[in-house]
């Protein structure tokens, strides 16, 4: 099972899943943050503290679709976080290629996975338009990665202000032409 759980900067986004994540026996925490600076160190650290210590830690900014791979047939639940964040450590590369090559993969080992996935990323097409290209290009790729973990997710949740809303329960499928069947 795939659930994806969607929200805004400080939703709440990451307890939600984490407490859905937390109904496994064994759960593999699948970091994609870097501390690039000071303020995202904490931001790291408070995350940590906040999981429960019997968690695994993998933390992997890039190759998403070899950790999915190597657990995808355990018994395992693989918490990722955060599809956004692994989408701006690409896009600082400026390796389009790659990108294109590894959000493929990785889309391919989501749908050959045997095991219960949680995936955390961050709604941003509810806002303005940014004026940046590449702000632009982030938001793009951003929303159209959303758009395909939600096409194969059987479940998809919104959280706002902490409350989760069921956009997806897995009962409605998508028909790959904006509908549903």
């Amino acid at each position: 099972m795939i659930h994806l759980v969607l929200g805004g900067a400080r939703s709440g986004k990451s307890r939600f899943a984490e407490t859905v994540a937390n109904h496994s026996k064994s759960v593999i925490y699948v970091a994609t943050a870097t501390a690039g600076d000071e303020e995202m160190r904490q931001r790291i650290e408070m995350h940590q503290q906040s999981r429960p210590q019997d968690w695994r830690l993998i933390e992997e900014p890039f190759n998403l679709s070899s950790v999915v791979k190597r657990y995808s047939n355990s018994e395992t639940t693989l918490l990722i976080e955060c599809m956004t964040l692994w989408v701006s450590n690409w896009l600082c590369t400026n390796d389009v290629e790659g990108w294109q090559q590894e959000k493929k993969a990785f889309i391919q080992a989501l749908k050959n996975a045997q095991c219960d996935l949680v995936i955390v990323s961050n709604e941003v097409g509810s806002g303005v338009v940014p004026l940046g290209e590449l702000s632009r290009e982030f938001v793009d790729q951003s929303g159209w990665l959303n758009q395909s973990l939600s096409s194969l997710s059987d479940k998809v949740t919104l959280v706002v202000a902490g409350c989760g809303l069921d956009l997806k329960s897995g009962q409605l499928r998508d028909d790959g032409h904006g509908g549903v069947i």
